[in-house]
């Protein structure tokens, strides 16, 4: 049987709005050493739910995409404070920041494709930075979810690799050796840095993986041997997908969401041994889905194992607190 595990996140327009008081321009960057954890304190899953720290339950968390690119270590000490203070247990944090051309100093990058060959930076306005982040994750007793690469063009994304070695768009990275390749060299460097840490709640293998028009054995395909991979590389951890939720078609209507169109079908992808659990990203003005609509996705899910990673909706006449509570309602 597959289970459901539910952790409420808020981005976009309804995001959780974490506080950051920049600091002065200088840069404090270092290589700081992550600890190790200690036996069993890895999150893990029991049941319907999660366990972190030996407590199970469900667990609130929120998205800060940015926080691996700030360049102070006091910016990103404040984020975790504010984050624990605010009560929430996991943080989704980008582990990528993919470039086709060199930035100037001072601008962090972690990963240069060009001529047919990718960089890792693992230097101070590289890897090092996302180093603290896990380092103060730890320190605050937060946990991260990671992933390796953007299906966007935000911060390079599929595409920076397609600039780099050829093709006509985002889903020939899904089959292109070369891509894969340096993609996995990626992940390999990533993981071997964190395998450790008790600060990692999950890798995660995209965000929002899409390939439009394919039959959906190619991302089938990809998903699977990529999360055997980061499994073959740390055990320990959960890996996720990161997709969107595309093609879960019980008691479908048709709609966007329902369908097979961006490549994905959701529940194959979740049957996958070496995938925890799912995830789905609510946009209910982007895909014609109301409340009551969720509500009714949300139900025929709690089977299965999947959270809501992100959601989003342009407010109009509707409060912030009054979007809020409809789909915590929904989620939980």
């Amino acid at each position: 049987m597959k289970f459901a595990r539910f952790l409420v996140t808020m981005t976009g327009l309804v995001s959780v709005q974490l506080a950051v008081a920049l600091q002065s321009p200088s840069c404090t960057m270092s290589s700081t050493p992550i600890p190790s954890a200690t036996p069993g304190s890895f999150a893990t899953t029991s049941g319907l739910q999660f366990v972190i720290s030996g407590k199970t339950g469900y667990f609130a968390g929120s998205n800060a995409y940015w926080i691996g690119f700030l360049a102070n270590n006091d910016d990103v000490d404040l984020v975790f404070t504010h984050v624990k203070e605010a009560g929430l247990k996991i943080l989704r944090v980008w582990g990528f920041n993919d470039v086709n051309e060199k930035p100037q100093k001072g601008t962090v990058w972690y990963q240069l494709h060009a001529d047919g060959k990718s960089t890792i930076n693992t230097g101070a306005d590289g890897l090092e930075r996302l180093d603290y982040v896990v380092s103060s994750a730890e320190k605050h007793d937060i946990k991260l979810i990671i992933n390796f690469v953007n299906y966007w063009s935000d911060y390079g994304g599929m595409n920076a690799y397609v600039k780099a070695y050829g093709g006509s768009d985002s889903s020939d990275f899904y089959t292109s050796e070369k891509m894969q390749q340096a993609y996995r060299a990626y992940i390999k460097a990533v993981v071997s840095r964190y395998s450790d840490s008790a600060a990692v709640f999950a890798w995660e293998v995209a965000n929002e993986p899409r390939c439009k028009g394919c039959n959906t054995t190619v991302l089938y395909d990809w998903i699977e041997s990529t999360s055997k991979y980061i499994k073959s590389l740390d055990a320990q951890h959960m890996v996720c997908i990161g997709d969107e939720g595309f093609g879960l078609n019980i008691q479908s209507d048709g709609r966007y969401p329902y369908q097979y169109s961006e490549g994905s079908d959701f529940e194959k992808n979740l049957a996958i041994p070496t995938i925890d659990f799912g995830t789905f990203h609510l946009y209910p003005d982007s895909c014609e889905v109301s409340h009551s609509r969720g509500r009714n996705r949300a139900t025929l899910t709690r089977e299965r194992r999947g959270y809501l990673e992100r959601m989003g909706q342009r407010l109009g006449v509707l409060t912030r607190c009054g979007l809020q509570g409809g789909r915590k309602a929904v989620s939980v």
